[in-house]
């Protein structure tokens, strides 16, 4: 049966908002869990092996003389890890020997103990479609003008700062980069941190504390989590991209107030993402926006996936709805991505200089590296054409031109893909536990580098492999990845049913 989550608020829309989750079917749900029952099973009969000694044992244990102290290994929590993902963990971790662009090259490695250590072979597997990276616009990569900036910055100004940016960590090119970031979203000012993790896990404790409420998407990050926790917010989650399901909680939160003495919440913080990693989602944030106005609360929107990688001029899912940037009140994004660098960036009004002071984040890390900050730059103004070129606003439509292509052609060939036409993040569903390492290792014999995805990132029977798109893909790429997958899902399919 194939769902398609439709709006019902159709006036808040510029375009149609259709996305299609395919429910798993019975049979194939069945025997997804048959197939975890059976390696559950073995799994047990291994430890026993293991325990007798007649199987050698790699895992980690405690030490003898150890044996009555409170357990630094808890050895149940660690059975998927070792009696499931061991057999298939040749599929992540590969280590990659060039630019992780449109292909790449990979070293090749062997494991004679079923993937407990790995030896590399010395041959290198050259020429892989890289469908793997989130190197959506195609910036990551090692010649023209974003990498002669680079290597001109590096030389001016080595590779590391070696302080913060409150002391004496804090270079032009900080200042440059922050004023270009705010430019490119259309905001007040913006503040940018070394990881993108961070930026969410360290900055919503200093936005959120005690007597706050945090509504979060069932499906958000797990960076976005972890900074709800840490904030001693109270956490009410919504279910994904569900606006009735968000309104009831927020007409809740309005009329019961806090816990035991129902005073109002002192802040209600809406936290959404604009692309959704797993499931290639867009956040209905027209809808958000207006749910956010009429409750009068806050709104936070994790940009990591969809910023450069959506909208007619790149600029993010605010630009996709064609919106106006001060209906958000924190905008959040990653470098990582879309414009080939690290780290992350807080975009708002009237809260940057607070986090300045505020935030660990800011306070405590190392400044940015200036070669990875040059990149921010460079690419930034690529995207923006006030490098005197079209090249930025080329790729911004190449990646829509390949996404819509990409998807359409799995949908043709009768593959189960999640999400909405539009996402470069294209998840295409396997469900059953053994094909998860063998589609991985089937694509790889055919140069092509996928990621697949099991449990606990998804529910148990909703295993799958998550393409990513980039502007750097050729149609002929494209073309032979399909080929390939026709060819990989008739041998797995005769292989497991």
């Amino acid at each position: 049966m194939m769902v398609y989550a439709t709006s019902p608020h159709d006036s808040l829309y510029s375009r149609p908002f259709i996305e299609s989750f395919e429910e798993t079917p019975m049979l194939v749900a069945v025997l997804t869990y048959m197939g975890y029952g059976i390696l559950t099973i073995f799994g047990y009969f291994r430890d026993y092996l293991r325990h007798w000694k007649i199987e050698k044992c790699y895992i980690a244990t405690e030490k003898e003389e150890q044996k009555d102290f409170v357990p630094l290994y808890q050895d149940f929590e660690n059975f998927y890890t070792r009696n499931l993902y061991m057999r298939i963990r040749d599929n992540w971790n590969r280590p990659i020997c060039s630019v992780p662009g449109a292909k790449m090259d990979l070293l090749e490695r062997e494991s004679h103990d079923y993937n407990w250590t790995f030896k590399y072979t010395g041959r290198v597997v050259q020429d892989v479609i890289n469908l793997g990276s989130y190197n959506y616009l195609g910036f990551a990569e090692n010649t023209g003008p974003c990498a002669d900036s680079v290597a001109e910055v590096t030389m001016k100004y080595g590779v590391g700062v070696a302080s913060t940016r409150q002391e004496t960590g804090n270079l032009d090119r900080h200042e440059e980069m922050e004023k270009v970031v705010a430019r490119f979203l259309g905001v007040e000012s913006a503040m940018a941190f070394g990881m993108g993790f961070a930026t969410n896990s360290m900055n919503i404790p200093a936005l959120a504390g005690k007597g706050c409420l945090i509504l979060s998407d069932e499906l958000n990050h797990a960076s976005l989590v972890l900074g709800a926790r840490l904030s001693g917010s109270t956490i009410r989650v919504f279910k994904h991209n569900n606006m009735q399901s968000l309104e009831k909680l927020l007409s809740e939160a309005i009329v019961h107030g806090q816990p035991r003495t129902h005073r109002p919440w002192k802040k209600i913080l809406i936290v959404v993402e604009g692309i959704y990693s797993m499931e290639g989602s867009i956040v209905r944030l027209p809808e958000v926006i207006a749910l956010k106005k009429r409750y009068q609360a806050y709104l936070y929107l994790d940009e990591a996936h969809s910023i450069g990688a959506l909208g007619p001029r790149g600029r993010g899912v605010v630009d996709y709805f064609g919106l106006d940037t001060s209906d958000v009140d924190v905008m959040m994004g990653t470098f990582t991505k879309s414009f080939g660098a690290a780290g992350g960036y807080i975009a708002g009004k009237r809260l940057i200089e607070y986090l300045r002071c505020n935030s660990h984040s800011a306070v405590y890390a190392t400044s940015m590296s200036p070669p990875v900050v040059e990149q921010i730059i460079t690419s930034m103004k690529c995207i923006m054409g006030e490098d005197g070129t079209t090249i930025g606003r080329d790729r911004v439509r190449q990646l829509a031109d390949n996404t819509v292509y990409f998807r359409k052609r799995l949908r043709e060939m009768g593959f189960i893909t999640y999400g909405n036409n539009d996402s470069p993040v294209v998840p295409m569903m396997l469900y059953m536990p053994a094909k998860i390492g063998a589609f991985g290792r089937e694509m790889l014999k055919r140069n092509i580098g996928v990621v697949v995805v099991g449990f606990p990132a998804t529910p148990i029977i909703e295993s799958r492999a998550r393409f990513c798109i980039s502007a750097a893909h050729t149609k002929d790429m494209l073309d032979r990845v399909t080929q390939f997958l026709s060819l990989n899902d008739k041998l797995m399919n005769s292989f497991f049913l």
